[in-house]
């Protein structure tokens, strides 16, 4: 059970890390501030270096807290008993709603890359937590005889070991080209997000949720579920 200084400690690290999401709302992640932040805590400025030594330290915070939250929502929307396209929607709408409802932590993550930081492998973790939840649907349909028969062809050159155990892991149904397909329609999942929050949808799309749907349920398709 943690002691009072550690409870104090955690209660102050909230505070700070509630007061850069704030910040990242008005002035976006490069203009992210540790004084701007100590001033909305009532801290003083050289009390926040305790809790965070650099401003890349507190990105880095925000960071991982984006991902994993964003990867506790695409876990909490799958449901295994239910079919793969069923499940692969349910948590492409899972990640769609999370970015709609949190659109700066969102652009933090997949935006525009913050000048001057570069994301620590601490971060790594978190941010595979989708493609996780995702590649589990993948290879549970392939261990189900669910996909169509494959060659089961691995170039070792082409798709990442790290990739590979992400995306089903090895399978005859899961060869090289639904493994291609599968990373083009996790990184598509990704863009029709980013193209509607950040506006590119404005005049070509009516409805977005039924464009969504659409777009999702096609790439569900073409990786064989």
């Amino acid at each position: 059970m943690p002691n009072v200084r550690e409870r104090v400690r955690a209660e102050l690290t909230a505070e700070i890390t509630d007061a850069a999401r704030r910040q990242l709302a008005e002035v976006g992640a490069p203009a992210l501030s540790l004084r701007a932040v100590a001033r909305e805590v009532g801290m003083a400025s050289s009390a926040i270096y305790r809790y965070f030594p650099s401003r890349d330290d507190l990105l880095t915070r925000l960071i991982i807290d984006g991902y994993d939250a964003l990867g506790a929502a695409a876990e909490a929307a799958d449901d295994p008993a239910t079919a793969p396209a069923e499940r692969w929607l349910a948590v492409c709408r899972a990640v769609r709603a999370w970015a709609l409802a949190h659109p700066h932590e969102y652009a933090l993550l997949y935006g525009s890359p913050v000048p001057g930081y570069s994301a620590p492998e601490d971060t790594v973790p978190a941010a595979s937590r989708v493609g996780i939840v995702l590649g589990n649907i993948l290879g549970e349909a392939a261990r189900a005889g669910l996909l169509p028969d494959g060659s089961g062809e691995r170039d070792p050159d082409l798709v990442s070991d790290d990739a590979v155990a992400v995306l089903g892991g090895e399978h005859p149904a899961l060869d090289e080209a639904v493994r291609v397909r599968a990373l083009l329609a996790w990184s598509s999942l990704y863009g029709t997000i980013s193209f509607e929050l950040f506006g590119h949808f404005v005049g070509s799309v009516e409805d977005g949720d039924r464009y969504f749907d659409r777009a999702m349920a096609d790439l569900a398709g073409l990786i064989g579920l």
